[in-house]
């Protein structure tokens, strides 16, 4: 399968943008879930399941913590996309 870096990018700013009701063009990579988007444990929950579904893998429970911002989230599904 190839993996379209900016599609996926895009694909997961608009499933957080959704999530949190803010404009995908306001997401940056630094942008943080907790401290920037108002992030709590069960939206967090909940996000991930969404981008589970939208990208058909699985995210550990310790992988979904290590990702605190829209970058390492995007770096994150790249990366398990190239490995399936």
């Amino acid at each position: 399968m190839s993996v379209n870096e900016k599609e996926i990018e895009e694909k997961v700013k608009k499933i957080i943008a959704e999530k949190y009701g803010v404009d995908p063009s306001e997401l940056k990579p630094e942008t943080r879930f907790i401290e920037d988007l108002g992030a709590d444990s069960l939206s967090t929950i909940e996000l991930v399941a969404e981008l589970e579904d939208a990208f058909q893998i699985e995210i550990p429970d310790e992988d979904a913590e290590k990702n605190q911002t829209v970058g390492q989230a995007v770096e994150y599904i790249i990366k398990r996309l190239k490995e399936k």
